[in-house]
């Protein structure tokens, strides 16, 4: 994982980011151990308390669990979540096909509903 502190996405966000990703991607497998807190923000040269913030949020989305002493590791829960994003993108798309949306017209709307 790089920073791009050129970049106008915060560092934090950068680093939420890269581990979202790689979990949706099951780069990441569930059980999966993340760097400590401590360690990350030295090898990307960082505060501590932005990785912090990046972990908090991957928590609060329920991507990843803290376990006290054993650390940061990803979450089954995430796993389901991806499930239900599955589940939902299929009832969505069988509505945008039954009420007649050309599939660029269906994307378009979902790239719209993202960006919100």
């Amino acid at each position: 994982m790089r920073i791009d502190q050129d970049s106008d996405v915060p560092p934090y966000e950068q680093v939420r980011l890269h581990f979202a990703q790689a979990i949706a991607a099951r780069e990441l497998p569930v059980g999966a151990k993340l760097p400590t807190v401590r360690a990350l923000a030295a090898d990307l040269g960082l505060a501590v308390n932005t990785v912090a913030r990046a972990y908090r949020e991957l928590e609060e989305a329920g991507l990843v669990e803290t376990r006290g002493r054993a650390g940061t590791v990803v979450s089954a829960a995430g796993d389901r979540g991806r499930e239900r994003v599955v589940r939902a993108a299929r009832a969505y798309a069988a509505t945008a096909t039954e009420v007649g949306l050309t599939a660029d017209e269906a994307l378009e709307i979902i790239r719209a509903a993202l960006m919100v």
